[in-house]
């Protein structure tokens, strides 16, 4: 089952690298369209606000087809959305298109996860998804660099036009590699059912904190580009090396991150929010010298993403039963993330801070995650320790005296 994966991995890194290239592009598209680069920032808003409202819209919507026919449907209007983007006369148009190219994110990855654990015997099931969101991973450390360069060189109207094409590709591969499959579910009662985890207040602690501790991460990473050319010194052309760089620290915090939490998730949690936090107030000193400041861009990249496993085995694990719609709100909460980083960050930029004011949002958020964190944790030993029984109850006076029972 080689083939279908690949297929379902090319969708992923033509969508990693369709929603991340904005970031290294920023000061292009702003200067192009004659706009500042906080107004350009809100270019990744839309492209977030897009996948958190398709991802359940569409989800829904498609319910009575099947997978197949979905993820193809899925990864043409990716490509719809960006060729839009490419052919946009201006920045309102250009706004309306990466909407559109986000509306299908958050549903591929969700139908798509349940595809290829579908395609493997049980025992192989979540090497099988890893395998398909390793397209994501390469996104960030192959595809947003090169596309960056590419957009360097001949504009950032090209850098859509390809994406767009990929999207494109992976669509026509998903067709040709992925099996046909049965339809999913129409029954109403397994739709009540998995609306049920959203009663569970762990579940939404955990929407919680991604939403604040991604917040973080995005509020630095989509001013990545003019931080480290206005403030580190590095020329427009070191960029790429620089989203190489903090592709390479995403992949180790993912990868350390899930080793870490099968073995004690919330206390992986809580250091990964406290690390984030803390590199991120790092970066505000740190990103005005070139060494430093690349050390830095490694260090918060690792620890922002160290977070994602953690949260993605909690939603999973307090959803219980039903664990496939809290598991896409995961992916709509961390796109409301992607807006509220790059807006935040954006207000800091404007209110004329400078360009390491964003480092100080991300710091705050990351803070505010953390102690979301630490009160589901508290919350969740109170409730264990109301279920449990009394074991250390004083013994009755006819016990201490040795009398007969009776």
């Amino acid at each position: 089952m080689t083939t279908p994966l690949l297929a379902l991995a090319l969708g992923a890194f033509a969508i990693g690298t369709g929603e991340f290239v904005i970031m290294g592009l920023l000061p292009n598209v702003a200067t192009d369209l004659g706009v500042t680069i906080p107004q350009a920032g809100h270019l990744i808003s839309a492209y977030a606000l897009g996948v958190v409202v398709g991802a359940p819209l569409l989800i829904a919507l498609s319910v009575r087809l099947r997978r197949k026919t979905v993820l193809i449907a899925l990864m043409a209007a990716f490509a719809v959305g960006n060729i839009l983007s490419a052919l946009a006369p201006g920045y309102g148009w250009l706004m309306a298109a990466r909407f559109i190219a986000g509306l299908p994110h958050g549903a591929f990855f969700g139908v798509g996860a349940v595809v290829a654990g579908g395609l493997v015997e049980p025992s192989r099931r979540t090497k099988a998804i890893a395998t398909m969101f390793t397209g994501l991973t390469l996104s960030n450390v192959v595809g947003v660099p090169l596309a960056t360069l590419l957009g360097q060189h001949l504009g950032w109207r090209p850098v859509f036009a390809v994406d767009g094409s990929l999207g494109a590709l992976a669509a026509i591969s998903v067709s040709l590699a992925v099996p046909a499959q049965a339809k999913a579910s129409t029954e109403a009662i397994r739709l009540r059912g998995e609306l049920r985890a959203f009663r569970s207040t762990q579940v939404w602690l955990a929407l919680g904190v991604a939403m604040l501790g991604g917040g973080g991460l995005f509020a630095t990473f989509s001013y990545i580009a003019p931080m480290m050319t206005n403030v580190a010194g590095y020329a427009p052309s070191s960029v790429t090396l620089i989203l190489v760089l903090f592709g390479l620290g995403m992949t180790a915090g993912n990868l350390l991150g899930a080793r870490l939490a099968d073995r004690a998730l919330m206390p992986t949690l809580y250091g990964a929010l406290a690390l984030q936090a803390g590199a991120a107030a790092l970066f505000i000193i740190t990103a005005h010298g070139k060494v430093a400041a690349a050390v830095t861009v490694f260090l918060f990249a690792a620890a922002s993403f160290a977070v994602v496993p953690a949260l993605q085995s909690r939603i999973v694990a307090e959803a219980g039963n039903a664990p496939n719609v809290a598991s896409g709100a995961n992916q709509a909460a961390f796109n409301i993330a992607n807006a509220l980083g790059a807006w935040l960050g954006g207000l800091a930029l404007s209110a004329g801070l400078g360009y390491t004011a964003p480092n100080a949002v991300a710091t705050c958020l990351a803070l505010a995650g953390l102690s979301i964190a630490v009160s589901s944790g508290l919350l969740e030993h109170r409730t264990r320790a109301r279920a449990l029984p009394p074991t250390d109850a004083a013994p009755t006076a006819s016990t201490d005296l040795g009398a007969p029972a009776r």
